[in-house]
């Protein structure tokens, strides 16, 4: 078999002048489309031999009739005239390649499938072709097909929710703040600080139009939107509650004998925090932008047959940062508010600005596991739903009792009529916090 296998090697190199004239080249793929006698030698004694036609072999025939052997000038040494097998291995059709069997003959090989995301066209190939990156292999492994790019877009459905779900909720804050607006000077909006209650509702209104931002074709300039706007508003809105507990605080404590609270009051102070709190946050954005912003990133390797595009974060210590200060911020408008838990509830919103950052922090705390197991566009859904949420329980706890006692409770918003239900009405005179902030 060795000497076998060593002259086919050499018989595949050579190729001569037949006495016809033509040029005869015995390499199987150029040597195809030939037409051939077979012939079977007998060799005698003497330099005598004995040549006699069994056979011709014709490419032009149709596939299994290209060779015919005369079956009546052959006997066979097994002593039955069935004609022997012509090959040793089959074709290796589309999606597959050819692997050499060692120590056989080169005839004898086997079809070994192609590898992941490797094709094959054509019959009996060598090597398979690898698909190009936005493209994998078929089942059949015989073709490129493109992959599906994936993203969170409106036309999927879970998008379409998330988009309905931002856009019904910015309305209804519309609504309220229209509300606010229509009864400006009513008690219940002056006693709570109605131009701070503006503030609030605004920059709630952008916090859940926030994740209109993360819904379509990421590119570089909306993901560092994304994380800008959602930063610079969620802080504006948890400031404002910061400085609503504060105003309430110094609204109880301007009863008290002494100038210096009536003076913090009355300057504005509480707007002061608002802004400190939010340029704070800026400079965070700033430096992270300004070191390793965020940016697109196409996965085409995570998912079999899909190209995942979403926007990656940069610098994940700068994002966490900003999630930190918020948490921060939350915290203290939580602390504050629980200390102040025991003022007088006539005037007092200190239990409803608690529960609204008690459930913010539940939310955000929640999500950090969450947002960590998932990827892709689920990952992007993790992150709208916890803005849609932690704004709806703001909006929720604060000013849904509000528009309550506005809309269904007239009766009870006199001014009059809350002095005269205050606990200690001889021990707590009402001021207004809008006319000083």
């Amino acid at each position: 078999d060795a000497a076998c296998l060593q002259l086919n090697s050499i018989l595949k190199k050579t190729h001569f002048i037949n006495p016809l004239g033509d040029r005869v080249n015995l390499k199987q793929k150029e040597n195809i489309q030939e037409e051939y006698d077979i012939f079977h030698i007998w060799n005698f004694p003497h330099g005598v031999r004995f040549k006699v036609k069994i056979g011709k072999y014709s490419p032009y025939h149709t596939h299994g009739q290209q060779l015919h052997i005369y079956e009546d000038m052959l006997e066979w040494t097994t002593g039955n005239k069935q004609m022997l097998a012509s090959v040793c291995s089959a074709d290796c059709g589309p999606g597959f390649r050819k692997f050499w069997q060692e120590g056989m003959a080169v005839c004898c090989f086997e079809c070994s499938p192609c590898p992941e995301n490797e094709i094959s066209n054509e019959t009996n190939v060598d090597q398979c072709v690898k698909c190009p990156e936005d493209q994998f292999a078929n089942t059949e492994q015989n073709k490129c097909i493109p992959k599906a790019v994936i993203f969170m877009n409106y036309e999927d459905p879970l998008g379409m929710a998330l988009a309905l779900m931002a856009l019904c909720f910015s309305a209804f804050t519309a609504l309220v703040l229209g509300v606010f607006f229509k009864h400006h000077d009513t008690p219940i909006v002056k006693a709570n600080n109605r131009n701070l209650s503006y503030n609030l509702l605004i920059s709630l209104f952008f916090c859940f139009l926030c994740p209109l931002l993360f819904i379509g074709q990421p590119n570089t300039a909306t993901c560092m939107l994304q994380q800008i706007t959602f930063g610079v508003v969620f802080t504006v809105a948890v400031s404002t509650v910061l400085a609503k507990t504060v105003t309430v605080i110094l609204a109880f404590k301007v009863t008290v004998p002494g100038r210096r609270m009536r003076y913090f009051l009355v300057s504005g102070a509480p707007n002061y925090i608002i802004a400190i709190c939010t340029l704070i946050q800026v400079i965070i954005c700033s430096v992270w932008f300004g070191t390793s912003p965020p940016s697109v990133n196409i996965d085409a390797h995570s998912e079999h047959g899909q190209i995942i595009i979403v926007c990656i974060k940069g610098s994940v210590t700068a994002f966490y940062c900003v999630l930190g200060y918020l948490a921060c911020l939350a915290h203290l408008s939580f602390t504050v508010a629980f200390l102040s838990r025991n003022l007088p509830n006539t005037f007092n919103e200190a239990k409803f600005l608690t529960f609204s950052m008690l459930l913010f922090c539940c939310i955000w705390i929640t999500f950090l596991p969450v947002y960590h197991s998932t990827k892709g566009k689920v990952m992007v859904a993790v992150e709208i739903f916890s803005i849609l949420a932690s704004s709806a329980g703001i909006l929720g706890c604060i000013f849904v009792p509000k528009c309550y006692l506005i809309l269904l409770r007239q009766q009870q918003k006199s001014l009059q009529n809350i002095i005269e239900n205050s606990p200690s009405r001889t021990d707590i005179s009402f001021i207004p916090t809008d006319k000083y902030i």
